[in-house]
């Protein structure tokens, strides 16, 4: 009874053709619903007024900064020890069904005298553990993306061409990162400043992207190129 129920809520939801695994067992079920219920709880205490309405799923020790600038969808999950800064000029904006794995980081700005721009994930997103999501120069992830562990984005690259300073003293660059949608990138890719992931489009894992890749790509290596159309 209780895998019916589940079952046609997550059809509903999420995946029209979703069904349990034989493995899972109704009491595996009733202690993961447990836990679901424990995050739902320990969200409210930060957006109860402000998200009527909307499910919100938070693991432990959870850190949100200038979280008046957060807006949330439905049904986000953020994993445990996860931190999200919204210090920025425009919002951090998280679309529905969204998956924020543990230990991760999604951090608009960390410099006062210079904030950074925006962070807007799409709807039915899967972010792995341990990423990191600069907004520097604003990053966008679209709809549909999943995305492995070790994820880091960097929208913004430090001046270094004149001599007579220190390369912290010569500010940053900014162009800002896009992702379209339905793409599939894998863990450990890193994603620099200026670049445009077209839709449908898989990242090798462990590539380091430095430049724009078109519709139906298939990337990988270091340097990232284009290993063939899809």
């Amino acid at each position: 009874m209780l895998k019916a129920i589940v079952t046609k809520y997550i059809q509903k939801r999420k995946n029209n053709d979703f069904q349990f695994d034989e493995n899972i067992t109704s009491i595996f079920l009733f202690y993961f619903l447990f836990n679901k219920f424990i995050q739902l709880i320990r969200s409210l205490k930060f957006y109860y007024f402000k998200n009527r309405g909307i499910l919100l799923f938070f693991g432990s020790n959870i850190h949100l900064f200038n979280k008046k600038n957060i807006k949330f969808g439905n049904n986000v999950n953020i994993g445990n020890n996860s931190r999200l800064s919204a210090l920025g000029k425009a919002q951090l904006i998280i679309g529905n069904n969204v998956n924020i794995g543990a230990f991760s980081q999604v951090i608009i700005s960390t410099s006062f005298n210079n904030i950074g721009e925006f962070i807007k994930i799409g709807s039915n997103v899967g972010i792995g553990e341990f990423s990191y999501i600069g907004g520097g120069g604003g990053t966008s992830i679209g709809n549909n993306t999943i995305i492995g562990q070790y994820l880091s984005i960097h929208p913004e690259n430090h001046n270094y061409s004149d001599k007579s300073k220190l390369i912290r003293e010569q500010g940053v660059s900014r162009q800002g990162v896009k992702i379209r949608s339905n793409c599939w990138i894998g863990a450990k890719v890193t994603i620099l400043d200026g670049v445009l992931i077209g839709d449908n489009c898989v990242i090798a894992a462990g590539s380091v992207v430095t430049k724009s890749f078109p519709n139906n790509s298939l990337i990988g290596g270091v340097p990232a190129r284009m290993l063939k159309r899809i």
